[in-house]
C-alpha cells in the first residue's frame, strides 16, 4: 500500500458543474504554508469542494474531481489510514459526544498520536485554544459542558497541535463564536495548508488566494494582490469597530455615539 513520505502540496483537478459542464478552473494547487479561501453564494458548492478534499476524491464523487498529492494522482491501491493524519475538517456544527474531562481527552489523544512530551503538547494546545475564546477553557470541565465557541476553539487547536494534520479545512468559522482573526494569526505560525470556506471579507483578503464558486464549479482563482492588501487595512478598521461594539454589548454597556467616535 502506498504511503506519502512527505506532503508538499495538494491539488484539485476540475470536474463538472451542476449542469454537467466542465469546471472553468481545471486545476488549482495548494502549497504547504499557504492559506486559501473558498467563497461564493450559499448553494454554490463551497462545502462540496472541501468535502472532495476531505474524501480524497478520485472521480468517485458527484463532482468527478480528483485530488492529487505532490502533483501525482494516487493509485487506486492507495487507501489513507488514520496514522497518515492527512486532513482535519472543522465545521461550525462540531460537537463533542465524550463525557471525558478536557485534560483527560487531550492527554489521551496526545498519547494515541505518540506526541513527544505529552504535557507540553497539551499545554500548547490549551494555550492555542484559549486565545480564540471569550472565556478560558477549564481543563477540569467535561467536554460536553463546553460552549459552541470553546468546542470549535479546542477542536482547531487539537487538530493543529496534537493531530499534526498537514491539511486543515475550516468551514465558516466566522459563525463559530471564536476570534477568527486570531485564528489566522496563530495558524500562520504552523507550516500547513489551511483552507477556509468563508463569507468573511477579512478572512478572504488575508488569505493568499481564493477560489470563487458558482453553480457547483470552480469559476476563478484570484491571488490576493497588493491593492487588496491595502483595502484590507480599511476593512480591518470597520471590523475592529464591530468587534468592539460586540464586546461593549456583551459587557452590558449602553451604546452611544461616543462608542462610534471612539
Amino acid at each position: 500500500m502506498e504511503k506519502i513520505v512527505r506532503l508538499e502540496r495538494i491539488g484539485i483537478l476540475g470536474g463538472y458543474d451542476k449542469n454537467g459542464q466542465p469546471e472553468p478552473v481545471r486545476e488549482v494547487e495548494f502549497n504547504m504554508g499557504q492559506v486559501a479561501s473558498i467563497v461564493g453564494a450559499t448553494g454554490s458548492g463551497k462545502t462540496t469542494l472541501i468535502k472532495d478534499v476531505e474524501l480524497l476524491a478520485n472521480k468517485n464523487t458527484p463532482s468527478n474531481r480528483t485530488i492529487t498529492f505532490n502533483g501525482i494522482v494516487p493509485s487506486e491501491e492507495y487507501c489513507p489510514v488514520p496514522s497518515d493524519r492527512l486532513i482535519a475538517l472543522i465545521t461550525q456544527h462540531t460537537n463533542f459526544l465524550s463525557d471525558m474531562r478536557v485534560k483527560d481527552f487531550l492527554v489521551t489523544h496526545a498519547s494515541i498520536r505518540g506526541s513527544r512530551g505529552e504535557n507540553s503538547v497539551v499545554d500548547e494546545t490549551l494555550m492555542f485554544a484559549n486565545q480564540l475564546t471569550g472565556e478560558s477553557i477549564d481543563t477540569a470541565n467535561v467536554m460536553t459542558e463546553l460552549s459552541g465557541g470553546q468546542t470549535r476553539a479546542l477542536m482547531i487547536a487539537d487538530a493543529v497541535v496534537i493531530g499534526e494534520s498537514p491539511i486543515i479545512l475550516l468551514d465558516e468559522i466566522e459563525n463559530a463564536g471564536i476570534h477568527r482573526i486570531k485564528v489566522l494569526e496563530l495558524l500562520k505560525q504552523y507550516k500547513k495548508i489551511f483552507i477556509f470556506v468563508t463569507h468573511d471579507p477579512r478572512i478572504t483578503l488575508l488569505s493568499d488566494f481564493r477560489i470563487v464558486m458558482k453553480n457547483g464549479a470552480m469559476q476563478k482563482v484570484i491571488a490576493t494582490n497588493g491593492e487588496e492588501k491595502k483595502v484590507v487595512e480599511q476593512v480591518k478598521k470597520i471590523d475592529d469597530l464591530l468587534l468592539r461594539l460586540r464586546a461593549y454589548i456583551r459587557n452590558g454597556e449602553i451604546i452611544t455615539e461616543f462608542h462610534l467616535k471612539e
